[in-house]
């Protein structure tokens, strides 16, 4: 292990307090539980709440601000940025809701004419507080990234599961401490989410990069990988549980206090290190390996003459001092960057590789949330009136998906050099498939397609992430990052909002109901969906194909090695 210098802080403690913030950062999640409320309170028929649907997509994924804020601003900061969203647009959606505020008669007490309109005030006020995930999400992410530059694929995967589970935790919030009140939950958006971000804004910060290499550093994701997983059984566990047994109270409250443990398990790790310090007196690895950043000829020490960034060109730089570069962006060079170098965003976009990668992103996602937008409508269209086990297994499936990716890629890349963008390619696959079984309306393979397609959709996440920073770089892989997910709610207002949308309402009217039933309500729209991820398959062997030789350089000898010249 590469030892730290005095006076630097493992990034363990700051990985710990991200859990924390992504479950904050999944409160888009939460609309599904309140969007009943405000249909009734505020007298809205079922296309207004869709159109506030829209809002709750587009703020969580509008993320550009955030992701140029990252590079400009302390992590603490652009957290800040996100507390202030969260609490004044989840504070006017609970004003409303909770009618606290009575001189409120445009919101509260009008009635529309057109079944189209909304208040913009509530609209804009939604786009605000899910915005609000934006920020939270991208202050941990790049931080993290940025902090463990040579476990990427891993510690995406692993705070993007904790966002895919956050779902779960709401709903398990929401229903055994909130006694299902809307108004309650939007309070706890409103002044308990802020505290908690405000609460991890110390410990969110850049430090010392971790080393990959050591033993110990794959022992600690292990174990916080294996925790989640224990952490996503127990959340799908107790779900089933509550919805077939009548529990009381006690044991409500005593669910939510095992959640609260479980979620506070990262924290053992910055612990154990604390209590039992491991030896930090081997000495630095020699030049031998592909993956050493920094030569040594006897007992002297000399850096690339590319790698100077920060550096003075004639002063030698350890190790750390590397991981740092590559972590912080610190390094510059002296020409056009190549893949795998750090890109500017407006040197990326005219990449094919970077529209290559976007698309496959927003054909795989998109896709996927339209199953997820859905599902309830879908599940009582296959005769399933309690849905609550459907949406509890997809949710823990993405999770799976988004865990399991991060770790499956990691692997393969560094023992086969294996682009990670080959998983993406499989499970869209597999998705083609999925969505022919969904068409079907065979019996008894409704459970098993929502898994299926539940981690499907999950590995679209995990896969892209790391797949970005590794392509273009860590320097502005905030603003890049965030571009990508721009897919997600394009996806969504495409292939839902409009296709899915469209075909069901059609079928409706065939059967002179306002509700669908039968296979038919979304046959047509699971066959084009299975085309729209047949042309991803194909678009991501393509892509797949073009990245190999990046992916080979990156990875030679087992380990992510910096390239020379990795940013300006």
């Amino acid at each position: 292990m590469v030892a730290l210098k005095a006076g630097s802080r493992p990034p363990w403690v700051g990985l710990g307090a991200a859990v924390w913030v992504q479950f904050a950062a999944g409160n888009a999640y939460t609309f599904p539980l309140y969007s009943p409320a405000l249909k009734h309170v505020l007298g809205f028929n079922q296309q207004q709440v869709t159109m506030l649907g829209v809002a709750n997509d587009i703020g969580e994924n509008m993320g550009i601000l955030p992701g140029i804020a990252c590079n400009i601003l302390p992590p603490w900061i652009v957290l800040l940025v996100g507390v202030c969203a969260c609490f004044l647009g989840y504070g006017v959606v609970w004003l409303a809701v909770s009618e606290t505020v009575q001189s409120l008669p445009y919101w509260v007490n009008y009635r529309f004419s057109s079944k189209y309109l909304i208040p913009w005030q509530l609209w804009i006020a939604l786009c605000i507080a899910t915005n609000s995930s934006a920020w939270f999400g991208t202050a941990v992410l790049v931080t993290n990234m940025r902090n463990f530059p040579l476990s990427r694929g891993t510690v995406a995967g692993l705070l993007k599961g904790y966002v895919g589970l956050s779902a779960a935790v709401y709903t398990e919030v929401y229903t055994m401490a909130l006694s299902e009140s809307a108004s309650k939950l939007l309070l706890f958006l409103t002044l308990g989410l802020p505290l908690l971000c405000l609460a991890m804004m110390y410990f969110v910060r850049a430090c010392t990069p971790a080393s990959g290499e050591d033993s110990s550093v794959h022992a600690h994701f292990l174990f916080t990988q294996a925790s989640s997983i224990v952490l996503g059984i127990y959340l799908l566990t107790t779900t089933i549980l509550k919805n077939t047994l009548s529990l009381s109270n006690v044991f409500s409250y005593i669910f939510i206090a095992v959640m609260i443990i479980l979620l506070m398990s990262p924290i053992a790790i910055p612990i154990k290190m604390t209590l039992f310090p491991a030896n930090t007196k081997k000495p630095v690895p020699s030049v031998g390996s592909s993956d050493n950043l920094v030569a040594r000829e006897g007992e002297s020490r000399q850096t690339d003459p590319l790698l100077v960034g920060s550096f003075h060109e004639n002063e030698d730089a350890s190790d750390v001092e590397m991981l740092i570069a590559m972590g912080e962006g610190a390094v510059r060079k002296r020409r056009k960057p190549r893949r795998g170098e750090d890109f500017k965003f407006r040197e990326s976009v005219i990449k094919a590789d970077f529209w290559l990668l976007w698309l496959v992103y927003f054909l795989g996602v998109g896709s996927g949330v339209t199953v997820l937008n859905n599902l309830a409508q879908i599940g009582v269209s296959f005769g399933i009136n309690d849905t609550t086990i459907l949406l509890s297994l997809f949710s823990f499936c993405n999770f799976l998906g988004r865990l399991g990716a991060g770790a499956v890629s990691e692997h393969f890349v560094r023992s086969k050099t294996i682009p990670r963008t080959i998983w993406m390619t499989l499970t869209q696959l597999i998705m083609v498939a999925t969505f022919l079984l969904y068409a079907s309306g065979a019996q008894g393979t409704l459970y098993a397609a929502t898994a299926l397609l539940g981690i499907c959709f999950g590995v679209q996440f995990a896969i892209m992430i790391p797949t970005a920073s590794e392509l273009f770089g860590l320097k502005h892989f905030g603003i890049i990052y965030n571009f990508m997910q721009i897919g997600n709610p394009l996806g969504a207002l495409l292939f839902s909002g409009l296709l899915a949308g469209y075909v069901y309402d059609a079928e409706a009217a065939k059967q002179h109901s306002s509700s669908c039933s039968g296979a038919n309500c979304f046959r047509l729209t699971f066959l084009i969906l299975a085309s729209v991820c047949g042309l991803g398959t194909i678009l991501s062997i393509v892509l797949t194909i073009r990245i190999r030789p990046v992916y080979q350089m990156l990875y030679a000898g087992g380990s992510f090695r910096i390239p020379q010249s990795s940013s300006r």
